[in-house]
């Protein structure tokens, strides 16, 4: 839905003006005729001749900011509006600032600063329907946007949330695997041992088996060379012959 938007109407009174002034209020009378043609770029280069030649002109500010807002320029015509506020004493013509302040920023989207100007606009002009209006519209996109922000705050936390436990659940799987890698070496210990043991039997019985075959050899051994003593013995002193008796 359109916002309202002020627009400023213009004394075309020129008894008693000076001459600069009064092309000045030319330039603006122009820039109004163009702006309601639509013509919002044509109507910018009036106001802002009129506001050169009457920098605290209050009108060509406030104009030059109409302009701007038609066009999208939002931030410049934040400044004409502002600048405008300051250039007036009468309330009417500052609750009007307010309103199109507020609009602009509605536009940029600072719905807490839009919200602020309209309830400043209402404090001077109370009976304002326009900007009751767009108060009460502000603030209802500001209620649309904080409940947005709180839900996509909830979602990160629970994007957050899942990404923890998904972690905490691959540690527990890993260490899980780790517990049954372990308990599984464990089981294999009994053969391990046992595996051992039979090989430490084995070469046990093959260092008994090769121990016993050495006994044997030295055995034999000995036999042999005790044979071949006896047979030195025997060629030394001769075979005794065994003489019979006299009788």
């Amino acid at each position: 839905m359109p916002y309202t938007l002020y627009h400023i109407p213009l004394y075309l009174v020129f008894l008693f003006l000076s001459t600069p002034l009064y092309a000045q209020r030319s330039e603006i009378n122009e820039g109004v005729d163009q702006y309601k043609e639509e013509k919002y770029a044509d109507a910018e280069v009036n106001f802002k001749k009129g506001k050169e030649k009457a920098p605290e002109n209050f009108e060509a500010h406030f104009n030059l900011g109409d302009a701007y807002y038609k066009q999208g320029r939002y931030d410049e015509s934040l400044k004409e509006f502002y600048s405008s506020l300051e250039l007036s004493e009468n309330p009417d013509l500052k609750a009007k600032a307010y309103h199109n302040i507020g609009n602009s920023l509605l536009k940029s989207q600072k719905l807490k600063e839009s919200v602020e100007a309209y309830k400043n606009a209402l404090k001077i002009n109370p009976n304002d329907q326009a900007t009751k209006y767009n108060l009460s519209y502000a603030l209802n996109q500001l209620e649309k946007q904080q409940n947005q922000q709180q839900q996509n705050q909830q979602n990160q936390n629970q994007d957050k949330n899942k990404d923890q436990n998904q972690d905490q659940n691959k540690d527990k799987n890993q260490q899980n695997n780790k517990n049954d890698q372990q308990k599984q070496q464990d089981q294999n210990k009994p053969d391990q041992n046992e595996q051992t043991q039979q090989d430490n039997t084995k070469a046990q019985q093959k260092q008994d088996q090769i121990s016993k075959e050495e006994a044997e050899r030295i055995l034999q051994a000995l036999k042999n060379n005790e044979q071949d003593i006896q047979k030195k013995i025997r060629k030394k002193t001769g075979i005794a012959v065994k003489r019979e008796k006299d009788w």
